[in-house]
């Protein structure tokens, strides 16, 4: 039995089950008792990954003879091992003990290209997987399913016990489901299980039985950084699952003023039938409010949704037809002319020995704009040989097709012949994606082929205004850097001599300010201009000067001209400041900048339950 994994399921537990009280063969009787546990030495469990196996061998051929259970988590973490396995199982598959089970789990593969399961295990197992429950009220129900009316009479506190069982079922709802939103939801995705659920209710069971006072920060504690934050990899992603806690979990939820959403409050001492009654009584439709979220929020959850369905249906479609009467042509001549327009449009690469010899003094400023002068030439370079390439090797296609032979590498003409490597090129230019060889020469980027090949002029445009004189341009294009996190450094670098400061005792202040990039006709005498920033889960009130509610269908709304300055850390008073991250672009996590406090007049928990972020690509 193969069970596909979907994140937050674990099988485990289900085989435990069936194990001991139910038989898997159609002749048995319901309720039978088979009596496959671990503490009966007839259940083997190895997770792989870790070098087990040869534990899982010598596991399966115990079990194939003695009629035991083996249970095999994670087998796509040893594909060389597949082969191996696939052997064994094929081996025991005759003359092995009648009850003889083996049980399989494997995450699904990201992409065909990694499919690595062999064929053989694929056809020969019974294949079961378990979709999570989408929305917040199904994914509410079955958190409420691991408990019982049992469950919640076993504690002397019986109040406080069932208030806050009901608010970590809503708690374990949010994180779970939060997952949709990509990652405004959560930076990485985690796999969060009923397993984390039940061992946090266990805890506080054991707390309030110990002691009469709740200990809502132990709680916290324990299920934010222990419990959940077990799983959280993202100091940002950390910091949302403790925010949650501190709203859901607090003394105000004994007392009835207690709201875990909008239009949705704690629900009093009820019993388990009740609970579940409430949640369809009185939990509202589904909306991205129900999880702290902008309903803009599931505007971008819908369109990346769309994207990714359009984006398979584009692939699927033939590459090479016949062209009729007003026919865009064959993916060959549509390559052909694209690549030349790009070709025709590359500039060429800065001269470093010129920029270096026009350079009067290394300051931190001109250090960023030659590393960077570095960057796009090595990027560039790339792009002029493989295209190049490419339309030597489209060329040669024409000529081989022309003299029916493919004999040699090499035409008198100079033309190639077509490598693995320029039918790759060929095949993202014709679907208007980056191509891998680009993509590890460049910047972190999510647009499309014509977006980014639009984005990279305007960078080179910039790059050569700067090296002009190497003066820092009134506004710098933060967004326009291979590195941005070097220029903030610069800016505390220079700061840091200029007063004699040390680097290590200092931070940077931001100011937005009101005014947009054409308002600004020199640098500041300290620090620096910035603009090309945008927010995602809010909207910057330039009047008010604060973070404020987004305003529907605006995702992504830009930001006015931002003044970044470095100052000593005892002079910074983070008081009505939310500590807003900045992101290269929307997929987050390891695109992180750097870290802006920006002014608020609501609860800095707000913005992060929203999952406010300044984005420099969008």
């Amino acid at each position: 039995m193969f069970f596909i994994l979907s994140p937050g399921v674990d099988p485990l537990k289900d085989v435990e089950k069936h194990g001991f009280v139910a038989d898997l063969t159609p002749c048995s009787l319901p309720g039978k008792k088979l009596g496959y546990t671990f503490n009966h030495r007839n259940l083997h469990n190895v997770s792989l990954g870790q070098g087990q196996e040869v534990v899982a061998e010598q596991a399966l051929d115990v079990a194939a003879r003695e009629g035991h259970w083996v249970i095999l988590q994670n087998i796509h973490l040893v594909a060389k091992w597949l082969s191996s396995l696939e052997k064994r199982l094929e081996q025991h598959s005759q003359g092995s003990h009648q009850d003889f089970r083996v049980f399989l789990s494997a995450e699904p593969a990201p992409c065909p290209e990694s499919h690595i399961i062999p064929q053989g295990i694929l056809q020969s197992a019974i294949k079961v997987t378990s979709e999570a429950p989408t929305g917040m009220r199904a994914n509410l129900h079955k958190a409420l399913d691991n408990f019982s009316q049992d469950t919640l009479e076993m504690c002397s506190q019986e109040k406080e016990f069932r208030s806050i069982l009901f608010a970590l079922c809503y708690f374990h709802a949010v994180v779970a489901e939060r997952r949709k939103f990509g990652a405004q939801g959560w930076n990485r995705p985690y796999p969060f299980s009923t397993g984390d659920l039940t061992i946090s209710v266990n805890v506080l069971h054991n707390y309030l039985q110990a002691s009469s006072k709740v200990p809502y920060d132990d709680l916290r504690y324990l299920v934010g950084e222990i419990m959940y934050g077990g799983h959280i990899t993202d100091d940002w992603d950390r910091r949302l699952c403790k925010t949650y806690l501190e709203e859901f979990i607090k003394p105000e939820m004994m007392e009835g003023e207690l709201c875990l959403a909008p239009g949705f409050p704690l629900p009093g001492n009820m019993d388990y039938n009740g609970y579940h009654q409430y949640i369809d009584d009185a939990l509202p439709a589904e909306s991205p409010h129900l999880y702290g979220l902008h309903p803009n929020a599931e505007i971008g959850f819908l369109t990346q949704r769309s994207e990714q369905l359009l984006r398979t249906v584009l692939e699927l479609q033939p590459r090479h037809c016949s062209t009729g009467p007003g026919a865009a042509g064959t993916q060959e001549e549509m390559v052909q002319a694209l690549l030349e327009e790009m070709l025709e449009k590359l500039t060429e690469e800065f001269n470093m020995a010129e920029l270096l010899a026009r350079v009067e003094e290394r300051t931190p400023y001109a250090v960023v704009a030659l590393q960077e002068c570095e960057r796009m030439n090595a990027l560039t370079a790339e792009l002029r040989r493989s295209l190049a390439e490419l339309e030597l090797g489209l060329k040669g296609m024409v000529s081989m097709n022309k003299l029916q032979s493919a004999d040699c590498a090499l035409s008198p003409q100079g033309e190639l012949t077509m490598t693995s490597d320029m039918e790759t090129l060929q095949s993202c230019l014709f679907l208007g994606t980056v191509p891998e060889s680009w993509v590890r020469r460049s910047y972190p980027s999510t647009a499309s082929l014509g977006s980014w090949f639009a984005d990279l002029l305007a960078r080179i445009s910039e790059l050569e205004a700067w090296t002009r004189d190497f003066s820092l341009p009134s506004t710098l294009w933060l967004g326009g850097l291979f590195n941005p996190q070097a220029l903030l450094t610069a800016v505390m670098q220079t700061t840091a001599r200029k007063n004699k400061w040390p680097l290590d005792k200092m931070t940077l202040q931001c100011d937005v300010t009101k005014k947009s990039r054409e308002d600004f006709a020199s640098a500041p005498r300290e620090g620096a201009y910035v603009h090309g920033l945008f927010m995602e889960g809010a909207r910057w009130d330039a009047q008010a000067g604060t973070i404020t509610e987004a305003r529907l269908k605006e995702l992504t709304p830009a930001m006015p001209v931002v003044f970044i300055r470095a100052i000593p850390d005892e002079k910074q008073d983070t008081r009505g400041l939310y500590p807003c991250p900045l992101y290269k672009t929307r997929q987050r996590g390891p695109t992180y900048v750097w870290t802006f406090n920006l002014k608020t007049k609501e609860k800095p928990s707000k913005w992060v339950l929203a999952g406010v972020a300044l984005l420099l690509q969008i």
